[in-house]
């Protein structure tokens, strides 16, 4: 007996199923049909023999690709290996994925069924996965289906993401589009206006030309001579812009009305602008080949090389392709209708554009087209994988078709390929260097304007930050001036400013102002002199005593004693103390004599 056996890929893991009466599953598909929405009848029929669920949604991501791709991952060998019975004769696994299935079959021997009733029992599972799986819930299901399906979609546009022939594909199109455009709406303003000026025709064969003196001629009654230099401008051409001048004075065509001529000249006006867009958009298309495809621009143009890459989907598509293919790319229908017919098959396709199938002979177009076709898939196939992009391989294969072409027609023996190849190396690694060497520059000149951008940022908020301190420095100077005015004035007249506060860390004596006057003259009486003076008070007196005598309460007389005294106690600065000494005994003659 045949066990069927069922797997079944989720964005959780892989689930293995085991079929319970395969016969008369296989009989009754209605009966199964039935079955897969009710889930008591559906367990009776399925049973879960293994699950296998991803660690992370990595994982999940590089299966999806797997099975997605018809490849047996290792997790899925390593499920079916350990959970499907050793004889793989009697065993039949049921695949959803047809591709998944041949693989399977191929590397693991087991026999795969798809379609029919397998579809069915697929759609029961999962509809009850989360029933069969312990632990696993509906919303967390469809939590992981969806982070898989995103990183699944992103993973496949992730190759498009920065390629830019996707431009060259859309502008070639356009631009086929736009000349197909351009040439019916000029028949259309040629047939137009051929009613007031038959002769025009005739004479302009190009259509914006002709679309710009219909808009500039308007009423032919109207042209004279003062007219003459615009049309030589319009046309570059004097013997032409006389021939419109005499035309337009023995013309047969019929009279036209004013609101006919603005609508002539609205819609000439509109396929001038068309015109105009269209260059713009070939200058376009020109640089963006030169960026992406240089190599094969410079072999066989920007218009061919971009319809070829249009054509394939992609410049990765078209290195792909081999040299016969590359050659008839274009030419589907004729191919097929000569496969069906036993005719002969086409020569060229979208390379019969190419200016070297026109230059040969009729007997040669066939080898030089092979040849062509050869040269354009080794030149997209640099341009695709090379990471300096790089016009040297295309212009040295244009050399060798030249050449290929001259010896079609007068023998001469061409150049060997081994040869060309080699020139071409050392003149692309020069190319190249050069290249890297601009985009050295370029970043280092970069990196120049960020260091001065970030440096005049820095001096720009240092100078924001410092305008508040130097504002406060300013305003500090002019009080610490005042303080020091202050400090001056009760030393000159020897009493104390009542404005200014000293800070009194200790008590001290106070003395009232009548011992102070009459002790002052006891010392000015008595004559005191200043030797006895210095024994009275110690001599272990530091300097800082200034500090704190700045500090007391005490009239500046006392303050001026003690300084002068421990001034002249020092006995490095002697002179000083002497001559401190001196001004002293005026300063006291003075207060006594005010006393």
């Amino acid at each position: 007996m045949v066990l069927l056996h069922v797997l079944f890929e989720h964005a959780v893991g892989y689930a293995l199923l085991a079929l319970k009466e395969v016969e008369e599953i296989s009989l009754l598909l209605p009966q199964v049909e039935e079955c897969v929405l009710n889930l008591g009848k559906f367990h009776n029929i399925v049973r879960l023999v293994a699950f296998c669920p991803f660690s992370s949604s990595q994982v999940a991501l590089e299966n999806a690709n797997a099975v997605s791709e018809g490849v047996v991952h290792e997790d899925l060998r390593l499920l079916l290996e350990t959970h499907l019975p050793a004889k793989k004769k009697k065993v039949l696994l049921g695949v959803g994925d047809p591709k998944i299935g041949a693989a399977i079959q191929e590397e693991l021997g087991y026999n795969c069924q798809t379609g029919g009733v397998i579809a069915e029992i697929l759609r029961g599972v999962r509809l009850h996965f989360h029933n069969l799986v312990k632990g696993l819930t509906d919303l967390s299901a469809c939590k992981a289906q969806l982070g898989l399906g995103h990183s699944y979609s992103r993973a496949k546009v992730k190759f498009n993401v920065n390629r830019v022939d996707n431009m060259i594909i859309q502008s070639i199109s356009l631009l086929d589009q736009l000349d197909k455009d351009i040439n019916t709406f000029s028949m259309r303003v040629r047939e137009w206006y051929g009613y007031h000026f038959p002769e025009l025709v005739k004479i302009i064969n190009d259509n914006a030309t002709y679309c710009r003196l219909a808009q500039f001629i308007g009423n032919r009654r109207e042209l004279n001579e003062e007219k003459l230099e615009k049309l030589e401008e319009l046309t570059m051409d004097g013997a032409k812009a006389k021939a419109i001048l005499d035309a337009s004075r023995s013309s047969m065509g019929m009279d036209i009305s004013a609101i006919d001529l603005i609508n002539i000249e609205s819609f000439s006006s509109r396929v001038v602008s068309l015109s105009e867009y269209r260059q713009s958009l070939h200058t376009y298309l020109r640089s963006k080949m030169s960026q992406v495809a240089p190599s094969l621009s410079a072999l066989i143009g920007e218009a061919v090389g971009a319809r070829l890459i249009a054509h394939a989907g992609s410049l990765t598509n078209l290195a792909k392709y081999p040299a016969s293919t590359v050659q008839i790319l274009g030419a589907e229908k004729a191919l097929f209708r000569a496969l069906k017919t036993r005719g002969n098959t086409p020569k060229y396709g979208l390379i019969f554009h190419s200016t070297f199938i026109g230059r040969a002979a009729a007997k040669n177009k066939g080898r030089i087209s092979r040849y062509l076709a050869n040269k354009c898939s080794i030149a997209s196939r640099i341009d695709c994988f090379s990471e300096v992009p790089t016009s040297v391989f295309g212009e040295k294969l244009r050399e060798q078709v030249e050449e290929r072409l001259s010896f079609y027609e007068t023998g001469e023996i061409p150049r060997k390929n081994l040869d060309v190849m080699k020139e071409a190396m050392v003149q692309a690694e020069e190319a190249a260097a050069e290249i890297t060497r601009k985009l050295e520059k370029q970043e280092k000149k970069r990196l120049k304007k960020e260091k001065k951008r970030l440096a005049a940022m820095a001096l720009a908020s240092s100078e924001n930050s410092s305008t508040p301190e130097e504002c406060e420095e300013t305003s500090e100077k002019p009080k610490k001036k005042k303080k020091q005015k202050s400090q001056e004035v009760p030393q000159e007249n020897g009493m104390e400013d009542p404005s200014v506060s000293f800070s009194k860390p200790k008590k001290k004596k106070s003395f009232s102002k009548e011992e102070l006057v009459s002790s002052d003259l006891e010392e000015t009486a008595g004559n005191v002199s200043l030797p006895k003076r210095k024994k009275s008070f110690p001599k272990e007196e530091p300097v800082s005593d200034l500090e704190e005598s700045g500090n007391k309460s005490v009239p500046k007389k006392k303050r001026k004693l003690s300084k002068e005294e421990t001034l002249s106690s020092g006995p490095e600065e002697p002179a000083v103390a002497k001559n401190s000494g001196s001004k002293k005994k005026k300063k006291l003659r003075k207060l006594s004599q005010q006393d």
